[in-house]
């Protein structure tokens, strides 16, 4: 740890399960560099749902109090890997970061080696945070639905208003992909067709069949849910004979309640999940890279909805809690 590095820092602590109100603002002690760990000061977070259900309680687990956040981004100001010195710009995802050990919502965070991603860009850190998790997200559940560059296509992204959503339809659109997206809201239109949408169609919660039939009879050829336990059944009836459908959010859980395989995925249609963990660390540095140049060129958006600073981690939470984003979220310590 460099010599006039403060021995405290501030954080946000999830001190028991519940709402918004359970995160405090502490000061503790800046975590203890060990063998295989490095520590990074944290300029920007991430913010996502599965933090909310986490804060919740739903993350069997975890064991608070805890420093939430599954993702950051920042400089690495004691470093034990002499491929990543002190001073290199990373980002980390995943790899239980906010659920068995301290996340990103702190002035600095202890992460393992193995998911340092270091990247090189001239992004402000707001604009960097917002892309880890969701444009690694959205890059792989598109690669797992098969979907490449120059294939065009019909793609349904459910839950189009959310980050992961606007970074799918980015780079779908940027692969020449013909893309309609659901959203609650109609007054998110003008955000979706922004990123590359062709047809928003508004969901009011029942079935999508009649809208989806106006804009393609035949459905999509592609189905990205990222509402999940839900709909998913809704999208195998909605998505062509063959197609395939990718479930990459929880938006509303993480179980399909009654669900028979053989009765609801109808023969020949194709049922994946796609799940963040597959590029973490090392596995998904050049992809990161590759987003971020992609970002600075104006080919996608980084989509930040809001910034907000770490003493309003509260009313961040409420404000994903109650749907109000359509974008990322970003808190800054």
């Amino acid at each position: 740890m460099r010599e006039n590095m403060s021995t405290t820092m501030r954080a946000a602590v999830c001190v028991r399960a519940g709402g918004p109100d359970v995160l405090e603002i502490r000061e503790v002690p800046v975590p203890a560099v060990r063998e295989g760990w490095s520590l990074v000061q944290v300029k920007a977070a991430g913010l996502n749902r599965s933090e909310l259900r986490t804060r919740q309680g739903h993350s069997p687990n975890v064991r608070f109090p805890r420093v939430l956040g599954i993702e950051c981004v920042g400089i690495v100001a004691a470093s034990t890997d002499p491929t990543i010195p002190d001073g290199t710009t990373v980002a980390a995802v995943m790899g239980e970061m906010g659920r068995e050990f301290d996340g990103g919502y702190a002035e600095y965070a202890l992460l393992p080696n193995s998911l340092l991603m270091p990247v090189s860009t001239t992004l402000p850190w707001d604009a960097l945070a917002a892309l880890p998790e969701t444009y690694l997200t959205a890059r792989g559940s598109l690669d797992a639905l098969g979907i490449a560059p120059k294939d065009g296509g019909r793609l349904l992204i459910r839950g189009g208003t959310s980050s992961v959503g606007m970074a799918a339809a980015s780079i779908a659109s940027s692969y020449g992909v013909e893309v309609a997206a659901t959203t609650r809201q109609q007054d998110r239109s003008d955000a979706l067709t922004a990123v590359g949408v062709d047809h928003v169609l508004v969901d009011a919660g029942g079935p999508l069949t009649a809208s989806m039939h106006s804009v393609w009879p035949e459905g999509p050829d592609y189905v990205l849910d990222l509402v999940g336990a839900h709909t998913a059944v809704d999208s195998l009836r909605l998505v062509r004979r063959g197609g395939t459908v990718c479930v990459a959010g929880s938006l509303s859980g993480w179980l399909i309640p009654d669900f028979e395989p053989i009765a609801m995925i109808p023969s020949g249609t194709k049922f994946t999940a796609f799940h963040s963990h597959n590029l973490e660390g090392s596995a998904g540095t050049t992809v990161l890279q590759r987003i971020v140049h992609e970002v600075e060129a104006g080919v996608y958006r980084p989509n930040v909805d809001h910034v907000f600073g770490l003493d309003d981690i509260v009313a961040a939470h409420r404000y994903m809690e109650n749907n109000r984003a359509t974008g990322k979220l970003v808190v800054v310590p």
